[in-house]
């Protein structure tokens, strides 16, 4: 366990200052153009190492794991050990034990520091970096201030593009309210916006009540992107899984469609499964004969399963996203494809 955990720590402090110094000399331009000082500039990208190190971790235990049983295997302790009639099942256990608790640990970072950490850093991208539209994204409701207007949407689809409880309010230079627009629903379609079951008062100094007139679809120009609602608005790496569900339970309560939710949200208990999953992969990839002869190419094998689960969960997450799977099984499909393979690959090794 000790020359376990000395090898994964190494292979995530590499990665790790790998991304900073990357992250960092690759924005230091965009830095600049916002007037950050480098010091505060590093601040920002050390806010995302935490989540970085979750998501580098499936990687590094199935690395850690290949390197140990492959250095066993080359100076023959495996054999050693099989022959004394110790089982392949019996010397993956550490490994297993291994991959349980740094599936836990995801878990606890991912419920802990990360939605802190990522709040920050997202904070500083597009307030300060990017410096979008003023917004204030909270579970239930989007505020942006664009130019001279105030919009609210209670919600958002960024799978379909597509709006729900929309308000436009536009105001003067003396914060007089010219004009309020009030639409159902909205979808963003050929590079416009298009309201339904719109209602438009525009307001003249003295009267209250307004010009009202309505509309079943009106064409409206907000200067703001889909992709700027996607970027802006909270995040699910920013909320823990007790928020997240409760912000599920809002949404389908207004009756609006909370699946991008879901998935993410299953996502949070998939994922850092994977950890026990490529520990037993690796265990196995690491007692293969060919590890013994070429260290080199297990760590290529590793690396290249890594990157496969990362292929298959996007793409399984994707389509839950779309509603081609559901939820559970887009958030889960991954894991089971892959516990399958490490199983079979263990029960080979073992035969």
């Amino acid at each position: 366990m000790g020359q376990f955990l000395r090898f994964f720590c190494m292979v995530q402090f590499i990665v790790l200052a790998i991304f900073v110094t990357v992250d960092y000399l690759t924005n230091l331009n965009k830095f600049f153009k916002a007037g950050i000082s480098l010091v505060d500039a590093l601040g920002y990208v050390l806010l995302k190492t935490p989540f970085m190190f979750v998501q580098f971790t499936p990687a590094g235990v199935i690395l850690a794991v290949i390197v140990v049983f492959g250095l066993m295997n080359r100076s023959n302790e495996l054999l050693a050990l099989r022959a004394g009639g110790i089982s392949a099942y019996y010397l993956v256990r550490p490994a297993v034990v291994a991959g349980i608790l740094l599936s836990f640990s995801m878990f606890f970072l991912g419920e802990t520091l990360v939605p802190v950490t990522m709040a920050k850093a997202n904070y500083i991208k597009y307030s300060v970096i990017k410096k979008k539209h003023q917004i204030h994204a909270t579970r239930e409701n989007i505020w942006i201030k664009i130019d001279d207007t105030i919009a609210h949407f209670k919600f958002f689809n960024p799978v379909d593009r597509t709006l729900s409880g929309i308000t436009l309010t536009r105001m003067d230079d003396d914060f007089e309210v010219t004009q309020r627009m009030d639409a159902r629903s909205g979808v963003y379609q050929k590079g416009q916006w298009y309201f339904f079951n719109v209602m438009v008062q525009n307001f003249t100094p003295g009267d209250d009540t307004g010009e009202v007139t309505l509309h079943d679809e009106k064409i409206v120009d907000m200067g703001i992107l889909p992709e700027d609602l996607g970027q802006m608005m909270k995040k699910t790496d920013e909320m823990r899984f007790g928020e997240l569900a409760a912000h599920i339970r809002k949404v389908e309560q207004e009756g609006y469609d909370a699946t991008t939710y879901r998935v993410d949200l299953l996502g949070k208990t998939a994922f850092p499964f994977i950890c026990l999953i490529m520990a037993i992969m690796g265990a196995a990839v690491g007692m293969r004969p060919a590890v013994k002869e070429n260290l080199p190419l297990g760590i290529v094998m590793g690396l290249g399963m890594a990157f496969m689960y990362w292929i298959l969960y996007s793409f399984t997450t994707s389509l839950g996203y779309g509603r081609m799977l559901p939820p559970f099984v887009s958030a889960w499909a991954a894991n089971f494809l892959f516990l399958c393979a490490a199983l079979f690959y263990l029960a080979r090794t073992e035969s």
